[in-house]
């Protein structure tokens, strides 16, 4: 998924082409209105434009590196002290073009787009001076962790991102493999410089990244899949030119001593790591948290007040979930030891072996299918992008999340992908995958995303992300899959979307405890298996995640109890007139925004639908 606060602050950013328009342009009108819109439509192709020139990856995740960028195809986005220095001076330049812009004059089609944007800006403006470390902003303090980094992104990325159909395209991949060397130097590099200023991760972190670093290193080449994926495909692709050689030669002598350059500088910092796990340690990080949780939210919540509102909701939920595994006969222990229980229970396990977990894949599928013949239903409007689901790569499994999705390329090359960890099957017994599914697959991540993807929206309004409305969605629509019968002959199933909706809950109190109230690590992980009774391995990747992404676990919930309240406020207005698939339609053909915007666009069919 494209995170908006990539729009203005890092090196990597949306794309376009100059021949792609951003607005679709109809008669010029001499009224304020549209001589305004003409402005900013300017500026926004301006600050598409300026980030494309500054991220060939994200040039090829969306499908535009073509003609006259092909050649940042072969390229990897600058990830250098003097590239963030870079993106600082760019930052502020669009800050004022975006402050040209007279908002009041807007029509209420070109306000809506930007008062998005304008978030954006308002974000960076805090942030970008505020904080010389993480690459500026706020929400990702650390360049190298188990989530962050060249080596945790650029392998995933050229085996699923980089085409490859022709000989100029398997070339083009030597070129990025071979720039993977210099991506990893200047990662290192960042990281020095932060560690200075006094913004190192904790040594629990640095243990992670350490096995995944380590894991990237092997003794033949041939079994490294920085090398595999370029055979492999290329073979698929009908490319009859030895790759192998050439690309096992560049992983030896230019990748592998990046690598261990990379694996002596953690090595060196593990030795003098804090293990305080909360970003209050780092410079101005009070600060820094306050931000980082407006910026997942996009609400001016505070910590004490998210803190509050995630203990209210654990235990409104714990006692639901008690009612309900009771009606299944489960009555001994607390919410988390029954829990803890059905995780041990062998019945609802996959085979932890390469032929159990293509069966849970194929099951996934059957789900997707079923829940797909009921959307017209609920939509209006459905994507046009399919739907693929695969395992994380085992390269990154350790300290990658339960499951996340990545959209679908512009151009329809490329369809949205369902990734979901398969490093144990004993981690995602049966009746905890149909509500990961309808998150991340459908009605979730990939529906709301391809939808706004493939709308008439201006396309940076296409291709940028809120957490809050995005991962509010996505938990609104695990709630939706049960209200549309998904789980009607599954009560385990539906025991199992009530402890996803807890799990959110206990990220509102875990995150905030431990950036705010200055949570340990362990007292974190106690919290989170004592009320969700999850496996410990999974209770610690998930606590490890907030430590190097703060704030933006608090998105989900928050995010979500927006849309329901949004929802019973347009049902209460409209009455017998209101239509579920035009209210979803409405909050989502207008693409991703700040919650306060959506506020705005529902209020607005409403009154569009009173006046019907």
């Amino acid at each position: 998924m494209i995170d908006r606060r990539r729009l203005l602050v890092s090196t990597a950013a949306l794309a376009t082409t100059p021949a792609v328009p951003v607005f679709a342009q109809g008669p010029a009108l001499a009224t304020p209105a549209a001589n305004e819109g003409a402005k900013m439509t300017k500026v926004f192709a301006k600050l598409v434009t300026d980030q494309l020139d500054r991220s060939p990856e994200l040039a090829t995740s969306v499908g535009f590196d073509l003609g006259a960028r092909k050649h940042q195809r072969s390229e990897l986005d600058d990830r250098s002290l003097a590239a963030r220095a870079t993106g600082k001076a760019l930052t502020h330049e669009q800050i004022a073009e975006m402050r040209s812009i007279n908002a009041a004059v807007l029509s209420p089609a070109d306000r809506i787009s930007y008062e998005t944007v304008n978030f954006i800006t308002e974000d960076a403006e805090a942030a970008v001076d505020a904080f010389d470390y993480g690459g500026g902003g706020a929400g990702s303090p650390y360049v190298l962790s188990q989530l962050t980094g060249a080596y945790q992104g650029v392998p995933d990325f050229l085996d699923s991102q980089h085409p490859l159909k022709t000989k100029a395209d398997a070339d083009a991949y030597l070129a990025r493999l071979q720039a993977f060397g210099s991506a990893l130097d200047q990662d290192s590099e960042c990281t020095r410089h932060d560690v200075a200023l006094g913004a190192s991760p904790p040594d629990f972190v640095l243990d992670k990244t350490l096995v995944q670093l380590k894991a990237l290193i092997k003794s033949d080449p041939n079994e490294s899949n920085l090398v595999a994926s370029l055979v492999h495909r290329a073979k698929a692709a009908g490319l009859t030119d030895d790759y192998a050689a050439p690309a096992g030669k560049i992983y030896r002598e230019t990748v592998v001593p990046a690598l261990e350059r990379q694996i002596a500088l953690v090595t060196e910092m593990r030795a003098k790591a804090p293990h305080d796990a909360g970003v209050w340690r780092l410079p101005k990080g009070e600060e820094y948290y306050r931000l980082s949780l407006k910026q997942a939210t996009t609400t001016n919540l505070t910590p004490a007040e998210v803190h509050k509102l995630g203990l209210e909701r654990v235990a409104a939920l714990s006692s639901e979930i008690d009612a309900a595994m009771k009606k299944q006969g489960l009555t001994k222990g607390t919410v988390g030891e029954r829990y803890r229980a059905l995780y041990s229970d062998p019945k609802f396990r996959y085979p932890n072996t390469d032929e159990g977990k293509e069966k849970l894949l194929a099951d996934l599928n059957a789900k997707v299918e079923v829940i797909s013949k009921k959307l017209p239903s609920y939509f209006g409007a459905l994507p046009k992008s399919p739907l693929v689901i695969k395992r994380v790569p085992k390269a990154t499994e350790a300290g990658a999340p339960g499951g996340y999705y990545n959209g679908a390329s512009l151009d329809g090359s490329r369809p949205g992908m369902y990734y979901i960890n398969l490093r144990d099957t004993a981690e995602v017994p049966s009746w905890t995958l149909p509500t990961l599914t309808y998150h991340e697959g459908i009605p979730g991540h990939h529906l709301q995303i391809s939808l706004a993807q493939e709308s008439d929206l201006p396309l940076i309004r296409r291709v940028i992300g809120f957490n809050a409305y995005q991962e509010g969605w996505a938990l609104y629509a695990e709630q939706l899959a049960d209200e549309m019968g998904m789980y009607a002959d599954d009560p385990f199933g539906r025991i199992g979307y009530l402890h996803d909706a807890l799990f959110r809950a206990v990220r509102l109190v875990v995150d905030t405890g431990l950036h705010n109230k200055r949570w340990s690590r362990e007292q974190a992980v106690k919290y989170y298996v004592d009320h969700l009774g999850d496996q410990d391995a999974s209770a610690i990747t998930e606590v490890e995640r907030y430590c190097v992404w703060p704030g933006q676990a608090c998105s989900y919930m928050v995010g979500k109890l927006t849309w329901l309240r949004l929802r019973a406020k347009a049902r209460a207005a409209l009455g017998p007139r209101f239509d579920i698939r035009k209210f979803h339609d409405a909050g989502l053909l207008n693409g991703a925004m700040p919650l306060k915007v959506l506020e705005d666009v529902i209020d607005g069919y409403v009154a569009g639908a009173r006046g019907a």
